[in-house]
């Protein structure tokens, strides 16, 4: 099950300030980009949206069902992204809005020329080891759970656009830059990590994730997995972190962590069992790994699956 990572909620508007129940929009404006802050504390259907540039969404509160590109609507959630193309009409529907549960999301409208920009700075200094893959936005990806990368750079540009800081249009250049970085390697994960199969024979980072995932219970050497992509350490670690926004390792203990989640929630594992069996070597770095990455301590997740009968628990996945 793939880690959620929710936002900092933004404040809501008071109803005296609302002009419309539907998409009430605040917009801030900078140099590269504008901030768009929607509302909607009413059902409705059919809701149209489009933007003459490339737009960001994120949702921070209650849910949507988007229609976009002639697609089947799909469910929007806090914790997800959605990218649009300039120009691109968005349909959206509102299910379960009303006062008690709003939705509220953010659009950020970026200019084109800020977005050559960056992808060409990365192909240009800092290149994909597989030459047939250039840095872009990956317009066929685009619906996306953000990482807590992606959700900690949207808090702080949301933060810096409401403020009255007289730099913050420089600052904000930085981070619209950071956002973009941190979204292409989001990008690259899905591709790479969630399809490796498709693009094993052609891409070496498929072809370590691949058998990662066929040994992960089993004692992994790092430089059995350099030798895979044919690369010295230094620049396995470096370009896999830099393509992937996650070091080696990272990658590792969580897919581990995974699997010990289901053995935790069967009542017949006890918890050392489930980290031996999930492939940590050690019953005290399990604990610190699964408390790093699940915020809790393996024993109290074992707790709460027996007390609500779930496995995978929302909120620690």
């Amino acid at each position: 099950m793939k880690q959620i990572h929710k936002p900092q909620l933004v404040p809501l508007k008071s109803v005296d300030k609302l002009t419309t129940l539907v998409e009430n929009r605040t917009i801030y404006s900078l140099d590269n980009f504008e901030l768009n802050i929607f509302e909607t504390h009413q059902q409705s259907e059919n809701v149209r949206l489009k933007f003459n540039s490339f737009v960001l969404t994120s949702m921070f509160r209650g849910k949507k069902v988007m229609h976009l590109f002639d697609k089947k609507g799909f469910e929007y959630l806090p914790g997800e992204s959605v990218i649009v193309p300039a120009n691109e009409e968005m349909v959206i529907d509102f299910p379960e809005a009303d006062f008690s549960n709003p939705t509220q999301c953010m659009a950020l409208a970026i200019k084109s020329e800020q977005i050559k920009e960056t992808v060409n700075l990365l192909n240009e200094k800092y290149a994909k080891i597989e030459e047939h893959e250039p840095w872009k936005i990956d317009e066929s990806t685009f619906h996306l759970k953000n990482s807590s990368e992606v959700t900690n750079t949207i808090d702080r540009l949301v933060k810096l656009s409401t403020e009255t800081n007289s730099a913050k249009d420089l600052f904000a250049n930085f981070m619209i830059n950071e956002l973009l970085i941190r979204l292409m390697q989001t990008q690259a994960r899905v591709l790479i990590v969630d399809n490796y199969r498709k693009y094993v024979n052609v891409n070496r980072f498929s072809f370590v994730i691949q058998y990662i995932k066929e040994h992960i219970t089993e004692k992994l050497s790092i430089e059995k997995l350099c030798d895979l992509a044919c690369m010295s350490k230094p620049n396995f670690f470096r370009q896999f972190k830099r393509e992937l926004g996650i070091t080696p390792l990272d990658y590792i203990n969580q897919e581990r962590i995974k699997i010990a989640k289901e053995l935790l929630s069967e009542t017949k594992n006890d918890i050392s069992d489930a980290g031996f069996k999930a492939g940590f070597g050690s019953t005290n770095y399990f604990f610190i790994i699964f408390k790093k990455y699940v915020g809790i301590t393996p024993g109290k997740f074992k707790e709460l699956c027996l007390l609500t009968g779930e496995k995978g628990l929302i909120g620690f996945s």
